[in-house]
């Protein structure tokens, strides 16, 4: 969906497809028919924009057969579906049964990662709408951080990273030449990863532009700027507007902000809430769980059920949030909620204001059928009914901070 700010730009809505498992092209195909645009039609428009997810093998299979990737743009076309962003973070085996910790590999150390990203940044050149004025990928935050050794002797592997990104931008630049289309990254700060959190990211992405004289950055800023992940964000219980404020003194730029929300237990030192989170603790995804306690000081483990564990869990003496993509429209029933208010927060502060500080929002809840049975979509049919009440909830708060929805 496309919505025109204030400002006259134009800010395009998408729902990120990495909630549907596809690893091969006729995966994704079908995925266009089965889901896509069955919620475009729920939705009653005649367009609408999903951020693609391309496993590696689905890549590689549209880079090497241009018969196949006008074929993809042609169901997209045909269907009533547009692509302006791409989730670039998991790599491959995402719909697996047991995904948690191998979502990190390969970083940004390895170069498959950077292969891979560049093959997705081609894929979307040819993927964007003809009026499009650019296109965007979201991408890992560097590096799990225990795989993440800065003490690695010789060269250490940040440097490693940010050089696999500096050679990221020279191709960007030399793709703008070749196509005519702008293609720009956004590090997606995660919990757990060597970049947690948007101050994490200021550090590696300041220290990227003043390392390049030109290829860093194109007529818009840098060519790689954040990706500003509302679940994540609330998980490490940043303040929006404290966040975002930083991001811009130091000059680093909003490449796209994912629309999730996180989940909240305020009171996790009663049996009842306890037994409430462990619903969501369950063996597929990773669900970092962080608690700030009374003195300031951020307490974190690497899983769910890890801070429910006994004596060597999180403390209880303040709340809990831990990194489970909630729908955005259903929030757990009480005694948990969902961090939505900060989702709204910092949706002000990105369009709500007089110029819009980025233009890509995707809606990213991949977690349906991880949710407790009692929860989980049975059929087709509901899956699709949550998605679109998800994106028309989405909707709804854009247009109530004064954005125009465009047929």
């Amino acid at each position: 969906m496309r919505f025109r700010h204030p400002d006259g730009s134009t800010v395009h809505l998408a729902y990120c497809t990495n909630v549907h498992p596809a690893e091969t092209l006729d995966g994704v195909l079908a995925q266009l028919r089965d889901h896509c645009e069955p919620v475009r039609r729920r939705l009653g428009r005649d367009r609408l924009g999903i951020g693609l997810w391309l496993a590696r093998d689905a890549a590689r299979a549209l880079t090497a057969d241009p018969a196949a990737l006008r074929r993809l743009r042609a169901e997209l076309d045909t269907r009533g579906l547009e692509v302006v962003t791409l989730n670039g973070f998991p790599y491959q085996g995402f719909g697996d049964q047991h995904v948690k910790y191998r979502v990190y590999r390969p970083d940004w150390t390895e170069p498959d990662r950077l292969e891979h990203t560049t093959d997705l940044a081609r894929l979307l050149t040819s993927l964007l709408p003809d009026d499009a004025a650019e296109g965007t990928i979201s991408t890992l935050p560097l590096a799990w951080r225990t795989d993440f050794d800065p003490a690695r002797p010789a060269r250490d592997r940040h440097d490693t990273a940010l050089d696999a990104l500096r050679t990221l931008t020279t191709r960007l630049d030399a793709l703008e030449d070749l196509t005519g289309r702008s293609i720009r990254v956004g590090l997606e700060p995660e919990p757990g990863c060597t970049v947690e959190t948007t101050a994490d990211a200021i550090g590696p992405l300041t220290a990227l532009g003043r390392s390049a004289a030109g290829p860093a950055r194109h007529r818009t800023g840098p060519r790689i700027g954040i990706c500003v992940d509302t679940c994540h964000l609330a998980t490490s219980f940043e303040e929006p507007r404290d966040a975002l404020a930083a991001l811009q003194r130091a000059e680093v730029p909003i490449v796209k902000s994912q629309l999730s929300a996180a989940l909240h237990a305020e009171h996790p030192e009663r049996a009842d809430v306890r037994a409430a989170l462990g619903a969501f603790a369950e063996p597929r995804f990773l669900h970092q769980t962080r608690t700030r306690t009374p003195q300031g000081a951020l307490r974190a483990t690497d899983d769910l059920d890890e801070a429910l564990a006994g004596e060597g869990g999180l403390p209880t003496t303040a709340p809990w949030r831990s990194h489970f993509h909630v729908p955005l429209h259903a929030p757990p029933e009480p005694p948990l909620t969902s961090t939505l208010p900060v989702l709204k927060d910092t949706l002000a502060l990105l369009v709500g204001g007089p110029v819009a500080r980025t233009h890509h929002l995707e809606v990213e809840t991949y977690t349906w059928q991880a949710l407790p049975a009692a929860l989980r979509p049975r059929t087709r049919g509901r899956l699709i009914d949550g998605i679109a009440a998800e994106l028309g909830l989405a909707r709804d708060m854009l247009t109530d901070l004064g954005l125009k929805e465009l047929p």
